[in-house]
């Protein structure tokens, strides 16, 4: 990852639709897994997502970048304003561009409170939309953090997350458009379970010209078994699986019948928002499962090209 400009960006630029695979960083300190994944899904993405300590304590995500760089395919390290200050903020990046990695998606993460964490203290020194505006001009204005510019710092190609099912939408939408200004290049959004819901913000999206400004990407992630077994109730709105798409996955007769219900259900999202015009792609999770988006990816027909 040695180019300025990541093949990501290039693609964004040029209009190509993208697709991106998503986990989480071992809870440990093996960094087998993260080969493992990098060589199964090289070729049939264009990006590796790594998430940071989304739901758990797990291996930096700055580490595990690194190490999914080294096997050849490119990652997209994700930031989070939950646990660090501007000064680390700032530094982190600066360490991610001394690893080839400019790829970065920034997010305010999860509360702590609704992940095992909860004795953690939170941070959120800045919001996702002055991080944003941070890495974005990094090489020419650190005042941030008091310093006039940082030598070497990016080009990021830099993206945000959207919740389609969080309320009020038109706060949200509003945030949207400030992350584009802020510098956001593509949006992924929260995994899509209410298929109504996500075509009123479409609609919503469409209307103030959003799909022609940023690539959105549209999350889709297997229901597991854990989804079935756990109460809904204080979890995020992006989390809130309608009681339908649960009853359907765990009525099926065994784990081996569920998980294939799990991605029936994510093929047929797929298939229903695929016609969306100025959709530009998909980011499908692997946490748990790396042979689910395999399987997905190949029964869609989706692909790298």
């Amino acid at each position: 990852m040695s180019q300025t400009v990541t093949r990501l960006a290039q693609r964004i630029a040029s209009g190509q639709p993208l697709v991106m695979v998503e986990m989480a960083p071992p809870a440990g300190a093996d960094p087998a897994p993260l080969r493992e994944a990098a060589k199964r899904y090289a070729g049939k993405v264009d990006a590796l997502a790594l998430s940071d300590n989304r739901d758990r304590v797990s291996m930096s995500a700055l580490a595990a970048a690194a190490i999914v760089a080294g096997e050849g395919i490119e990652p997209i390290l994700h930031v989070t304003t939950r646990d660090r200050n501007r000064i680390a903020l700032v530094s982190e990046a600066l360490g991610a561009c001394a690893l080839g990695l400019r790829n970065v998606l920034c997010t305010s993460g999860t509360h702590q409170t609704l992940g095992p964490f909860r004795a953690a203290r939170s941070v959120y020194d800045i919001d996702v939309v002055q991080l944003l505006q941070a890495f974005s001009g990094l090489a020419a204005d650190g005042s941030m953090v008091g310093q006039p510019g940082f030598a070497g710092a990016g080009p990021f190609c830099l993206g945000a997350a959207a919740s389609p099912a969080a309320d009020p939408l038109e706060l949200q939408l509003s945030r949207l458009r400030k992350k584009v200004t802020a510098g956001a290049a593509f949006l992924v959004t929260q995994p899509v379970w209410d298929l109504e819901r996500f075509g009123a913000w479409w609609s919503e999206v469409t209307r103030r010209g959003l799909p022609q400004q940023v690539a959105i990407l549209a999350a889709v992630r297997p229901l597991a078994e854990a989804d079935l077994a756990e109460p809904r109730e204080g979890k995020p709105p992006s989390e809130r699986i309608p009681p339908a798409a649960i009853q359907r996955v765990a009525s099926a007769d065994g784990p081996a019948a569920r998980r294939a219900a799990a991605v029936g259900l994510a093929l047929e999202t797929i298939q229903k928002l695929s016609g969306l015009a100025g959709l530009r792609g998909w980011s499908i999770s692997a946490d748990g499962d790396l042979d689910a988006p395999l399987e997905i990816l190949d029964k869609s027909g989706l692909r790298s090209s």
